[in-house]
């Protein structure tokens, strides 16, 4: 597995790093298990948060540095790479802020003396993606750190200034040895860490393949894990939903990223025949309009995918899907230009039959669907192995709450795309994975909810053994 720097707006290497020896395994466990045990557990909550604060404050003050290494390494527009470094740092002095008020005891109603406390578990290792490089590991980091874990990253193979920028944040006085540690592993070393009795969470963001592999090997290690898997969202127009604001939200929806992300509108199911027809004109329209360029270029709407291989791969869905009987109303091919640039596309004529009709499409291309009814509607955002997030559109918000809590998903938007903010728990069902991140539900996912029970000395033993 190579480290590499890649332009997708050029294609050419810029640098390539050196990855972690087996011997660093141990020493990075080691300095992460001694930090948790000795230093960062023991610390009071607001130490630890003086630590994420700083941490915001040197990604609000950098912010130009920070989003330069994702837009040279990812292809995001300058634009949203900016986005995303504010919100990592949004996130950080949330669980600052809010860490004290989620570690308090909790006591139990009916049963005095008794409380739940939220202790830490340990070290924790995460697998983390490249598509929002600083996003994704700013909603690890922030609540595990202040719960009192340790934590230990290995990042995407293609975005490597990115992990080190991040890893940086959490290195300098008053920072101990093995708080935070970002490693360039390859696959068996990735394992050696997940088996390892030191490491006692897992966290993987990534795709169905890397989920089910991680979650099978932590879980014979009777490891917690939590899983950010791929989403297919259904985004429903109802027919009385205004037509302008719903495409700019559908567009947005869509392209947010160049369309890769998880959480990205990907199927658009409209219901009743006119108002199809006008939604997908208006939709091909927009898709058209957007302009290709240097992802620096503030001007530019379409930058680069990720990747030669995310090109590669979405192109050969776009094939697959058109020999399957999928009709292309706009783009379907390869931007000519240097770079890994796709077209953005509009397919529609989609049947059961079609392989994209169940796959998850990552990247500036938007599959539509025009349906006689609601029920259709809902029959066809949950054909989809995936179950992330979803959105209804209406004038009518009593209908667009009957339809969306009919919808199998983690997350409901009404009248807005899936969207994220650090007090909006984030997780999916299904394929999409398991478990929460953000809010407080994110807090509580690597803890130990420890039960605590106080009686007054000389209380008198139950006459019953009970228990399991």
């Amino acid at each position: 597995m190579a480290y590499q720097t890649i332009n997708p707006a050029t294609g050419e290497i810029l640098k390539t790093f050196q990855g972690i020896t087996d011997d660093d395994v141990e020493t990075v466990l080691a300095r992460a298990q001694h930090c948790f045990e000795h230093e960062w557990r023991n610390r009071p909550v607001a130490q630890r948060a003086s630590v994420l604060y700083r941490a915001a404050k040197q990604l609000r003050e950098r912010a130009e540095e920070f989003a330069s290494y994702v837009t040279l390494e990812m292809g995001k527009l300058i634009g949203d790479a900016r986005g995303e470094v504010a919100l990592s740092a949004d996130i950080l002095e949330y669980y600052a802020e809010r860490a004290e008020h989620f570690l308090r005891p909790a006591p139990i109603a009916g049963a005095p003396g008794c409380e739940i406390e939220t202790r830490p578990l340990g070290v924790i290792f995460g697998v983390e993606p490249w598509n929002f490089p600083y996003y994704q590991l700013a909603r690890v980091v922030g609540p595990q750190l202040m719960v009192g874990n340790t934590v230990i990253v290995k990042h995407a193979s293609n975005v490597p200034r990115s992990a080190l920028a991040f890893a940086e944040l959490f290195e300098g006085d008053g920072i101990p040895l093995g708080l935070y540690s970002n490693v360039f592993a390859n696959f068996d070393q990735v394992a050696r860490f997940i088996d390892d009795s030191r490491v006692r969470g897992v966290t993987v963001t990534g795709s169905e393949r890397a989920g089910a592999s991680v979650a099978e090997r932590a879980g014979r290690a009777l490891k917690k894990s939590v899983m950010e898997l791929g989403g297919s969202d259904p985004f429903i127009v109802l027919e009385d939903a205004p037509l302008e604001p719903t495409l700019d939200n559908a567009l947005w929806g869509r392209m947010n990223n160049t369309g890769q992300s998880c959480v990205a509108a990907k199927r658009f199911i409209v219901v009743g025949k006119a108002r199809g027809e006008a939604f997908i004109e208006g939709l091909v329209a927009r898709m058209r309009a957007l302009k290709v360029g240097d992802p620096f270029d503030e001007s530019t709407r379409l930058g680069p995918v990720s990747s030669e291989a995310a090109m590669k791969h979405l192109l050969d869905q776009i094939a697959a899907a058109k020999r399957g009987g999928a009709r292309v109303l706009v783009g379907g091919g390869r931007v000519d230009r240097p770079g890994f640039y796709v077209e953005a596309t509009v397919l529609t004529d989609i049947d059961p039959r079609n392989p994209i009709y169940t796959q998850e499409l990552f990247g500036p291309v938007a599959s539509c669907y025009v349906v006689g009814s609601e029920e259709e509607a809902i029959a066809v955002a949950n054909a989809t192995p995936f179950g992330l997030g979803g959105s209804v559109f209406t004038a009518d918000l009593a209908r667009g709450r009957r339809v969306l809590d009919r919808i199998e998903s983690g997350m409901g938007f009404i009248n807005h795309p899936t969207w994220t903010a650090p007090n909006l728990p984030f997780g999916g069902v299904k394929n999409s994975g398991y478990g929460r991140e953000l809010a407080e539900l994110g807090f509580g996912e690597f803890v130990n909810r420890r039960l605590v029970s106080i009686s007054p000395a000389g209380s008198t033993a139950p006459s019953v053994n009970q228990g399991g």
